[in-house]
């Protein structure tokens, strides 16, 4: 079969088409005829070899139809989503016609909508969903803030966060995505800083935060949330720095919830990907309820030109590829 291996660490050229054996199937896993997946930062990182694992074929999701399941888990010819579960890292990826996952990584999304959209919700909508509906406990009514709105995460986040009823305050660093974000139903935008709690009206009224910005604003964002509010840190657009001389005593805010999560984590027990409602999501798409367009569509011959995009900074939004 035709994949695109990690010939080594570094740049664009490090993505090599080549022809690989077909994964055989296995007890307990899934084996997947890829129709798309989505383009992601993590795999970005897996080119630069700035993680400590990377598998041969990167590609931490996937939609496709299932080839061959003998456990039974799922029948086959179905529609299928798959995410991680060491996609990319530990076992081969998605970039390439077919993968094999394990069943507790795969979730039905039977829908008619166009590979090219079933492919931008896998790794987004499951964890934008997840922090908000699970992590967060998310409301209507509520307040929320999204610190780093701009990237596909935020976007999905902000989408699904406005369906369901809750009252949504965006930050981007630059004021040229303001119009975006209320285009997409934010009611307010904040231009991103490192104490936008001393700044912002809310303070100390905000229900619920995401925090995709990570370790340099998450303190910043308990500082904003009313007494019982959580806040979800889910993100590192600001880099991997740990927090300098971090003192809980002296400057963790009381009374206010901090939770994690990392998509990582779907497929081990309490977090089997089934649990993310993606049917109901796609049918909420199909309905026009909620739009998962992605901002670019690439080919399977395209993947060098998709990651320059994405190492330009100029995704706009979630990227896949579509495999004819």
């Amino acid at each position: 079969m035709r994949a695109i291996i990690l010939a080594g660490f570094g740049g664009l050229d490090s993505l090599v088409y080549t022809d690989i054996p077909k994964p055989l199937p296995k007890d307990g896993e899934v084996v997947i005829q890829i129709k798309g997946f989505g383009i992601n930062h993590a795999e970005l990182h897996m080119r630069r070899g700035e993680w400590a694992e990377a598998a041969e074929v990167s590609g931490i999701e996937c939609v496709g139809i299932v080839d061959a399941c003998p456990g039974g888990e799922f029948p086959v010819g179905a529609k299928v989503a798959a995410l991680m579960g060491g996609l990319g890292r530990t076992i081969n990826g998605s970039y390439a016609e077919y993968t094999r996952v394990r069943a507790a990584n795969v979730a039905l999304i039977d829908s008619d909508l166009p590979w090219s959209v079933l492919a931008a919700l896998p790794e987004t909508f499951a964890v934008a969903w997840t922090c908000l509906f699970r992590n967060l406990d998310l409301k209507a009514g509520q307040t929320l803030v999204i610190r780093g709105a701009t990237s596909s995460f935020g976007q999905a986040a902000l989408k699904m966060a406005v369906t369901a009823g809750a009252r949504v305050i965006a930050t981007a660093r630059s004021p040229q995505k303001f119009s975006m974000l209320e285009k997409l139903g934010a009611t307010r935008v904040e231009v991103e800083r490192t104490d936008l709690a001393a700044h912002i009206a809310e303070a100390k009224e905000i229900d619920a935060v995401l925090d995709l910005v990570g370790n340099s604003t998450i303190l910043d964002s308990l500082d904003m949330l009313r007494r019982g509010g959580t806040a979800c840190l889910a993100g590192w657009l600001g880099g991997l720095a740990p927090i300098a001389d971090f003192n809980p005593l002296l400057r963790m805010a009381s009374g206010v919830n901090l939770t994690f999560f990392g998509s990582f984590v779907f497929g081990t027990p309490g977090f089997p990907l089934s649990d993310v409602p993606l049917a109901d999501i796609a049918g909420q798409v199909a309905d026009g309820r909620l739009d998962a367009k992605p901002s670019r569509v690439f080919s399977f011959d395209q993947i060098h030109e998709a990651h320059r995009v994405m190492e330009a900074g100029e995704a706009g939004g979630k990227m896949v590829v579509v495999l004819d």
